[in-house]
């Protein structure tokens, strides 16, 4: 946790310079574009604010409240940046609808625009590391963070050329077009972020990843795991929580179960590329299962094997013995 705690410091101290920058450009201006723009950095230092705490949460270990550890706090924080990101941009809207019955004098604009472009390729550079270092953790709150930068880019790239067009048209009112423009881009990239939040706090099944666990087994597939089955996926943070039936042959010991489950729970954790915690349900198998099973000299068997069926998402995820299929 210690790296996730520098990246989000890094974007604090850096989005509140970036603030202060932002605001001189609005005083050098006096442009309503600016002023959203550096209103919309507040957000910015809020939300790395939010995010650095909720990385401290996340890394606190296990309580008794919290069997499952604090790694959900993360999806709080995804949501608190996506709804201050989508209300910088309804703000964003309205004071561009109002600046054109309302259009106010500016000036210095190709200052500020150098000002803002400085600061969005700041942003620009910062944001694409978050969401490359946040997948690659991974953390949710540091990608989240890291596309709110890259929204703020768009935001300071949409800017200098408003400002720059005005500066070389003298149309006043495209000032007003672009930034709502930009505001209605602002406004969706919010949504998506809640969209993200609210599905993992709903424990919504992250296909990509379960996808990955599901293709490890299947490509490493022992020939004592018959089959897998009402296979279910949590995430808490960084954290995956796998539930899952394992059938295996019926004359296993108590002891050769246990290792045939720890096998699976290694594989994964090697193999998955995210730490990923095992509750393994084992049922034994039955005659019915023979037609699929491959385990060698079975001294129960009470038919050839005469099928393969692939481990998909389809059938692992199912509530079923493959044979019930």
């Amino acid at each position: 946790m210690k790296e996730h705690k520098r990246i989000i410091l890094i974007s604090l101290v850096t989005g509140a310079l970036l603030m202060v920058l932002k605001f001189t450009a609005y005083f050098l201006t006096n442009s309503n574009f600016v002023l959203t723009d550096a209103a919309e950095s507040i957000v910015n230092v809020v939300a790395s604010a939010f995010a650095f705490y909720s990385i401290y949460l996340a890394a606190l270990p296990r309580d008794e409240n919290h069997p499952y550890g604090h790694g959900k706090v993360e999806f709080f924080s995804v949501f608190l940046e996506g709804s201050l990101i989508g209300i910088a941009g309804l703000i964003i809207i309205l004071k561009s609808a109002y600046s054109f019955f309302y259009p106010e004098v500016i000036h210095d604009l190709l200052t500020g625009a150098i000002i803002i472009g400085a600061t969005g390729i700041i942003n620009g550079g910062l944001g694409y590391y978050m969401i490359r270092r946040g997948k690659a953790l991974p953390s949710i709150t540091i990608e989240a963070d890291g596309r709110h930068l890259l929204t703020d880019t768009v935001t300071s790239t949409g800017l200098v050329i408003g400002l720059l067009l005005i500066y070389f048209t003298g149309i006043l009112w495209l000032d007003s077009a672009l930034s709502i423009t930009v505001g209605l881009y602002i406004l969706f990239t919010g949504y998506k972020l809640i969209r993200r939040s609210v599905a993992g706090l709903m424990d919504e099944t992250d296909f990509g990843i379960v996808s990955d666990v599901v293709k490890v087994l299947g490509e490493q597939r022992r020939d004592e795991w018959i089959d897998i089955h009402n296979l279910r996926a949590q995430k808490y943070g960084n954290e995956l929580h796998i539930d899952c039936h394992l059938t295996l042959p019926n004359y296993f010991d108590l002891n050769r179960v246990h290792e045939e489950v720890k096998l699976v729970d290694k594989m994964v954790n090697r193999e998955a590329g995210i730490t990923t915690e095992f509750f393994i349900h084992t049922d034994p198998c039955l005659p019915y299962c023979c037609h699929y099973c491959s385990m060698p000299n079975c001294p129960i068997r009470s038919e050839p094997k005469r099928e393969e069926i692939e481990w998909t998402m389809d059938k692992v995820m199912r509530n079923k013995k493959h044979y019930e299929q």
